[in-house]
């Protein structure tokens, strides 16, 4: 049965592309099947022909060397750089969670460890109207625990508490937190990693500083983190 592990980020653009590529990368050089997976992406550019290309999924592929192709890795891809709910709006092609559980089953059959990343910060709406789904609910279909990726500079004290709270309020397991952009002997930035350690009871398993490209966790320690994973 292949393990999961799900990245959320504290908000937009605090690197959990960056740090699920380090994560994927770390597991393929260990020998492992790696794979991955994110249900919807936006703020994708067109191709010459005019076709979106999954810039997420292009950017793990390359960073990690993995062999899954990128068409494989998301089933729903936007232009517009807003929530999938949005970009769905302004685009068309709303998320159906049935093509999404589709999509990843296939993903979760051809691979021994998936990595799942969510879209935007744990309350980013997927799709609002006839059907309405939250990003709770597409980590709550791969069934497995999560790391939340925050940045480790100024507010993220605030930002990792209240993301921690709300998901151990929803019944989410958090089983880590990545420190992104950490700069070793920042007063502030070793000040907020014992903060928020102390704050949410879950431990900062790795720091990220700018330009790694090699995640400072052991790949024992990082397979331990995935969970058996069993659909909702």
């Amino acid at each position: 049965m292949s393990k999961g592990l799900f990245l959320v980020g504290t908000g937009t653009d605090v690197g959990k592309t960056y740090v699920a590529g380090l994560i994927v990368k770390k597991l393929w050089e260990s020998g492992v099947s790696a794979g991955y997976f994110k249900a919807a992406m936006s703020g994708n550019e067109r191709d010459e022909r005019g076709e979106l290309i999954p810039g997420d999924a292009m950017f793990v592929k390359e960073m990690s060397g993995i062999s899954q192709l990128p068409e494989e890795m998301c089933p729903y891809i936007y232009e517009n750089a807003v929530s999938p709910h949005l970009a769905a709006r302004l685009e068309g092609g709303p998320v159906s969670m049935n093509k999404v559980k589709e999509a990843f089953s296939q993903v979760k059959n051809r691979w021994d460890y998936v990595t799942l990343e969510g879209s935007g910060g744990i309350l980013c709406p997927i799709r609002m109207g006839d059907e309405e789904l939250w990003l709770p609910d597409v980590i709550r279909m791969g069934g497995c625990g999560c790391l939340l990726v925050a940045d480790a500079g100024l507010g993220t004290i605030n930002y990792v508490g209240l993301t921690a709270f709300y998901m151990k309020e929803k019944g989410i397991p958090l089983k880590g937190i990545i420190f992104n952009r950490f700069q070793p002997g920042d007063v502030m930035h070793e000040d907020n990693l014992a903060m928020c350690e102390r704050l949410t009871g879950v431990p900062v398993v790795a720091c990220v500083q700018e330009g790694d490209r090699d995640l400072r966790l052991s790949a024992e320690n990082l397979k331990a983190l995935y969970d058996e994973m069993t659909e909702e």
